[in-house]
Parts: structure tokens; sequence; C-alpha cells
């Protein structure tokens, strides 16, 4: 049995016991046990950590831990560069795609509205989000934190936030999503890419209001829905703005709207309207 001391930086202590936070504590570790298991074992989903020392010196999670060794864990730095360091994970994923849990519907759905390939089944047990993760290379998002602490899944993100709109606040925030996001190219309910179509063939598809008042459609070839620049395409830009620009863009461009819908009136729902 050796014993080390830990210290965990950041949002990382919300994954440890009340008494552990913000302070150095000391474990006792088994023998051979790496860096990995031992982080894991007090908490912490190895997805959510970008960086291991040990007595000063970065390793990677397959480090065994000797008696007396000085452990800090830190997560994704948004200020320091740390390229020189040895990072956990071999590279960061070319292409950003995800996998929701079954608790995260809401947010796949705007994460799709943003344009980021998400996949999403309420039914979707853990074994199959693991697999689809290491087969596609897509990043986890949960609230389980045993989901990421799976050895076959490398990218992934705990979602702190409970209600749909911070959540992808957060997820924007944590992965520095603004400048790849492409909004508007999928389908919200099935992910598929929409497209545009002849607005003669969607005359029996909309309401004639609709199809009296717009002149553009896209559809998804999936599910067949069309979609118009109706109020509802409105109100999602404005959430793409905030997600996307500087606060007092987003603002101005909420005001915008708001000037815009005092002076129009309210359309009424649109069927569609998501693009």
């Amino acid at each position: 049995m050796v014993t080390a001391t830990f210290r965990f930086y950041e949002e990382l202590n919300d994954f440890l016991a009340r008494p552990l936070r913000r302070r150095a504590f000391s474990c006792a570790c088994a023998r051979n046990a790496t860096a990995k298991h031992m982080i894991e074992a007090l908490g912490v989903p190895h997805t959510e950590v970008e960086l291991i020392l040990v007595n000063g010196e970065s390793v990677g999670f397959d480090h065994p831990l000797a008696d007396g060794d000085r452990v800090a864990v830190y997560p994704k730095f948004e200020a320091l560069d740390i390229r020189p360091l040895l990072r956990v994970r071999d590279a960061p994923l070319r292409e950003l795609r995800f996998v929701a849990d079954a608790h995260l519907g809401g947010l796949a759905q705007l994460l799709r509205l943003a344009g980021f390939d998400t996949l999403y089944d309420n039914h979707f047990p853990d074994d199959e989000i693991e697999a689809l993760a290491a087969a596609e290379h897509r990043i986890v998002l949960t609230r389980d934190r045993e989901l990421l602490k799976r050895r076959s899944i490398t990218h992934g993100c705990y979602v702190r936030a409970l209600k749909p709109r911070a959540q992808v606040h957060e997820i924007f925030g944590r992965l520095d999503l603004a400048s790849s996001a492409r909004p508007f190219r999928l389908c919200l309910m099935c992910n598929a890419p929409l497209r545009p179509i002849e607005r003669a063939a969607v005359r029996e598809r909309v309401p004639a209001g609709v199809y009296d008042r717009q002149t553009r459609f896209v559809t998804c070839d999936v599910c067949r829905r069309v979609f118009w620049e109706g109020s509802h395409w409105q109100r999602m830009r404005t959430l793409i703005d905030g997600l996307t620009r500087p606060t007092d863009e987003a603002h101005a461009a909420h005001d915008r709207h708001q000037r815009h819908e005092r002076h129009n009136g309210h359309e009424g729902p649109d069927r569609g309207g998501g693009a």
C-alpha cells in the first residue's frame, strides 16, 4: 500500500466528497495503482481531466503512483498555454460530433440547431452510447458520471446545468464552439442535413398563409418536414446569436428581434419554421 497526496482544481472539485474539495489530501492507493485508477476512484471521470502533474511533472493516465507522490489534477485550461506539457489525450477530435444520453434531449436539439451532428435516442442504453462514441469518434454528453468512467470513452463532458438553454451555453463555453457553429443546416428531429426545396413543391405541405408570405423553404429528406423563416426561426436566430456573438452584440440582436415582432405583430404558430 502506498500513500499519495492529491489536489484537484476548479470544477473537478464538484465530483469530490465535500471534505476533499479545494484542498490537498492524502489517500491510500493500491500498489501499482495508476493515476487514472485513483482519479476515478475518487469520483472524477477521466474525460473531465486535461492535465495531471505528479511531483511537478506532467504524466499520462497510465502513470503508476509511488509512495509520497503529490498529484495535481486539472480540467481544461481556458487561459494558460499548456502545449509544452503532456495532455492526457493524444489529440483533439478533428470533427466535433456528439452523442447525448437519455436526459439531454433538449440539449441535443439545440446543438443540432447550431449545426453540430448530435445523436440522441431516449432509449439509448449506456453500452450503445459507449459503442457509438468509440466507433464514430463522438463526444459523450451526460449527467451520469459513471458513464464517463468507461474505458473506451476518451472524450466526454459531464453536463452540470439542468435546463437545455443553460446546458447549450455551458457546452459552447467549455468546448469553445462559437467559431465552429453552422446553424440551420440539420433537422432538429432527425439530425439529417436540410436542403433547399422549390417553393412550388411545398404548396400542399405548408399552410396557405405561410406559402403566401414565404419565398424560401428547406426540407428534411428523412422526416419530410418543411421549414421556413417564420417567427419561430427568428426566435432561434436570436438564441444562436447569443451563443456565437459577444454579449453586447447578442443583446442588440435580441432588441432588434423584439422591435420586429412588435412592429409586425405575432404571426401565429409555425409548423416547422426551424430553418
